[in-house]
């Protein structure tokens, strides 16, 4: 492996988590894979979960680790080609992505969309030329479209705490006060999907109408607009807000009824309930849930930790 962005760059993902929980189980046993190599994290929005796992996965590796908020430390970059730079960028990414690969030995990104055009989010222009220019192995710490290290680690949690050989997972919609990007969704439903079709789970997407993926990304899913259909018999649900991809960057529901409580988790087989965190209490998921034995939501933060030091893991043997 020398590219992880998506689960397409992953041949087995249920091998990928028995090397997880292998890694979970022994966190300290490849300390001399990462000597003398050093973890450039780039980022050009907030994070915490993923920065700070992802640094302790680095340092766990014995890795050293430079991070850069280019958003807010960085030249202003320009992405575009042939173009005459008399304007407010200051450097070409081209240049910036080359020096960062003469400096790292594994570089990870993590950049958002913009939520204006669509063809302009989904073209990843920005990640994809980092990768380009780099010339190094390259983790996604979020794209505009995906986050897989969010979405390995979710199946990691799926797969501990499941109770029958087949557990129906189902991603529910939730309300939220502003758009937010599908990347989460997005990613979630990408590997949700290889795990069916490695026979590793059931799985359902529930939503308003207007709020459907891109079918890339949900092919072989079952998708209802009625949340206690899909609700029932649950083991797992995941919530998540989207905002509209056919109207893009728009919502065009306010979600009325669509949050979680633990009356309406009755319907479900003793659900656990997931989200990525952060969350927005008592409008995306009701508190009651998250301080409740119901919730995985930390036990789904901390196996962060173990995604991403499977893919380091990963990227540094490639090297």
């Amino acid at each position: 492996m020398n590219l992880f962005t998506s689960v397409n760059d992953v041949a087995d993902v249920s091998e990928l988590v028995k090397k997880a929980l292998a890694i979970k189980a022994n966190p300290y046993a490849d300390q001399s894979l990462g000597k003398n190599k050093t973890l450039g994290l780039i980022f050009l929005n907030p994070s915490l979960r993923t920065r700070l796992s992802t640094q302790k996965a680095a340092l766990n590796l014995g890795m050293n680790v430079m991070v850069m908020n280019m958003d807010k430390e960085g030249w202003a970059l320009e992405t575009r080609d042939g173009v005459i730079m008399n304007g407010t960028t200051v450097e070409h990414i081209r240049e910036a992505a080359a020096v960062i690969g003469e400096y790292c030995d594994v570089l990870g990104i993590r950049s958002f969309p913009g939520l204006k055009n669509r063809e302009e989010d989904y073209s990843e222009e920005i990640f994809n030329k980092f990768i380009k220019y780099s010339g190094i192995p390259v983790v996604s710490l979020e794209s505009a479209t995906r986050h897989p290290l969010q979405s390995f680690a979710d199946l990691i949690t799926i797969l501990e705490h499941k109770k029958i050989a087949r557990p129906k997972v189902v991603l529910s919609w939730a309300p939220h006060i502003k758009p937010l990007p599908q990347a989460v969704p997005n990613s979630f439903s990408e590997w949700m999907c290889r795990a069916q079709a490695e026979g590793l789970l059931d799985f359902v997407i529930t939503h308003p109408e207007g709020y459907e993926l891109a079918d890339e990304f949900t092919s072989g899913a079952q998708i209802t607009y009625d949340q206690n259909e899909a609700l029932k018999n649950a083991d797992f649900v995941y919530v998540k807000n989207w905002s509209s991809y056919q109207d893009y960057g728009k919502i065009i529901s306010s979600g009325d009824g669509w949050m979680l409580d633990l009356e309406r988790l009755k319907i479900t087989n003793e659900a656990k309930v997931m989200h990525c965190l952060p969350v927005r209490r008592d409008l995306e998921l009701s508190s009651e849930i998250l301080d409740s034995g119901e919730s995985i939501v930390i036990q789904e933060a901390a196996n962060r930790l173990w995604a991403a030091q499977t893919v380091l893991k990963n990227l540094l043997s490639s090297i």
